[in-house]
């Protein structure tokens, strides 16, 4: 039982970026390694956000990896230095503009296989660096907890946000852009990298649960895709 509800969560987790890659045709431009190198990008730009975070802003033991419910605590309690501290936390994913956009930088071809190279690999690797420990160790666990079903939806989420960002980076990089959207895809990506903390203070204000968390942060990624979406047409 417990080695099926494994592989349900692998399998939830995992498929979605396998189909995404096979039926994108990135196959047929031989980007496999292209991947791998925006995934070891990745990694060498969370490594620099680590060790500014734990430079300029340490973290106690107590408050690393605030959940949604001790962000409730933290809410009611208006405790502004712990909201202070996770708004800079969400500042750091800042870097990641600058990791993808030499990632990009190094993509020869078109302009959506580059950023479904860079989307795809960017994304593969944090669910590799940050999900797959979590669900070998917790998901073979002898009672079965919803926790690992909602982590590997949300891992289904974080592809779509990764893509959204990667394609909103790449046209506020290209030269034709229109100038009347340059402040469209600049807003949206600011809100990309406070949209976890806003997900989190909402929870906290409504007092969501986990369930009525990912669902806000499905909504909200899905309305932020859509709209990327619609701004990619006017330019490609």
């Amino acid at each position: 039982m417990t080695f099926h509800h494994f592989g349900n969560c692998i399998a939830l987790a995992y498929v979605p970026y396998y189909l995404t890659y096979k039926l994108s045709g990135l196959a047929d431009y031989g980007a496999f390694w292209k991947c791998i190198q925006a995934g070891f990008v990745y990694t060498f730009t969370q490594l620099i956000k680590m060790l500014i975070m734990a430079t300029f802003f340490p973290i106690p033991a107590a408050n690393e990896g605030m959940p949604v419910q001790e962000m409730k605590t933290v809410f009611h309690a208006r405790d502004a230095n712990a909201v202070t501290l996770e708004f800079f936390k969400a500042s750091m994913d800042l870097i990641d503009f600058v990791g993808v956009f030499l990632t990009l930088s190094r993509i020869p071809g078109r302009g959506h296989a580059k950023v479904l190279i860079a989307g795809i690999g960017w994304a593969t690797a944090e669910l590799i660096l940050t999900r797959l420990l979590s669900l070998w160790v917790g998901a073979k666990g002898i009672e079965f907890q919803w926790r690992y079903i909602q982590e590997s939806f949300d891992a289904n989420i974080s592809l779509a946000h990764h893509l959204t960002v990667v394609t909103l980076i790449w046209m506020w990089t290209r030269h034709d852009l229109k100038q009347s959207l340059l402040p469209f895809v600049s807003v949206l990506l600011v809100f990309s990298v406070y949209k976890a903390l806003f997900v989190d203070v909402v929870s906290a204000m409504f007092l969501l649960d986990s369930w009525a968390a990912l669902i806000l942060k499905a909504g909200l990624t899905t309305v932020t895709g859509l709209v990327t979406m619609r701004l990619y047409a006017t330019v490609c």
